[in-house]
């Protein structure tokens, strides 16, 4: 079992950066994946970044490359979402994920989920 709490969101004007960062207990093991989605009122889980937990290989949604970027922490089970360059339109509530296995971007493919933390840019 994995526990997931995520932190770091916040309001922020457009142009401007932010960081969210998901703590994970219960040890994820080096076969697990975690990754970031985020969802908008009345629309679906979109996926934004993931991570592969033993070598950091990492994974992109299209209007997300070039401004955020995910990393890892494997000493503290922490994995980050540096978000730059953000827009209004990346206004959302941001979900951290833990699966066992390989990345995909569909969310039903995550077993784990953190309670979601609120990003809001400002135009």
């Amino acid at each position: 079992q994995v526990r997931l709490v995520e932190s770091g969101g916040g309001l922020v004007q457009a142009g401007g950066s932010l960081r969210l960062s998901c703590a994970a207990s219960g040890r994820p093991t080096a076969t697990y994946t975690a990754g970031w989605f985020r969802q908008t009122p009345g629309m679906e889980r979109e996926f934004v970044a993931a991570i592969t937990w033993s070598d950091g290989k990492t994974f992109y949604g299209d209007s997300v490359k070039g401004r955020f970027t995910i990393s890892r922490d494997n000493v503290n089970d922490t994995v980050y979402l540096q978000m730059n360059s953000l827009k209004p339109e990346d206004t959302a509530v941001y979900y951290c994920a833990a699966r066992g296995g390989r990345p995909y971007v569909r969310p039903s493919m995550y077993e784990y989920w953190g309670q979601g933390t609120q990003v809001t840019g400002s135009s």
